[in-house]
C-alpha cells in the first residue's frame, strides 16, 4: 500500500495487511507532529504534495528497496492537511524474513522520501509561519 491521505491511517489494521507466513521481522517508523521544532514552539503542521508524482516516486522508492533489501513488502503512508500535535505524519512498515534487512530497508525509505518526494511541510509556530525548506523535512534528522 502505498498512498497520501487526509485523514488518519489506522496502524493496527496496517500491520495486519503487513503480517506474512514466510517474514519474521515487521518493522515500522511512524513520523508524528511534535511541540518543538528548531527551538520554536509548534502549535500545528500543515502538509502539501503534488500528488501524482508523489505516489510515482513513492512507489519508485517501493520497488528500488524490494530489490535492494531481501524484504517482502512495504507500506508509505503519508498524511497532508492540518495536523495537531502528536497527530501521525508518516507511517513506512517493511516486513522481511530477518529483521536486519527490514530495518535497513526502513530507515532508506524514509531517507529518501524526504529527499525526493514532492511533499512540502509549514509550521505554524508561536513565531509565525514557515514552509521547511527541503522538501518533507528540511533536517534529516527530523
Amino acid at each position: 500500500m502505498i498512498d497520501i491521505i487526509e485523514g488518519d491511517f489506522k496502524i493496527e489494521d496496517i500491520i495486519l495487511k503487513m503480517k506474512n507466513k514466510d517474514a519474521g521481522a515487521l518493522v515500522l517508523f511512524l513520523g508524528t507532529v511534535r511541540v518543538r521544532s528548531k527551538g520554536k514552539t509548534v502549535e500545528k503542521l500543515y502538509f502539501e504534495a503534488y500528488r501524482d508524482v508523489a505516489l510515482e516516486r513513492m512507489n519508485e522508492l517501493k520497488n528500488t528497496a524490494m530489490q535492494r533489501f531481501d524484504i517482502k513488502d512495504v507500506t508509505m503512508v503519508h498524511r497532508i492537511g492540518t495536523l495537531d500535535i502528536l497527530d501521525n505524519i508518516v507511517l513506512i512498515t517493511v516486513s522481511a524474513e530477518h529483521r536486519k534487512d527490514a530495518f535497513a530497508a526502513c530507515e532508506f525509505l524514509i531517507d529518501e522520501l524526504k529527499k525526493v518526494v514532492p511533499i512540502w511541510k509549514k509550521e505554524f509556530t508561536t513565531d509565525g509561519e514557515y514552509w521547511v525548506e527541503g522538501g518533507v523535512l528540511a533536517n534529516e534528522n527530523d
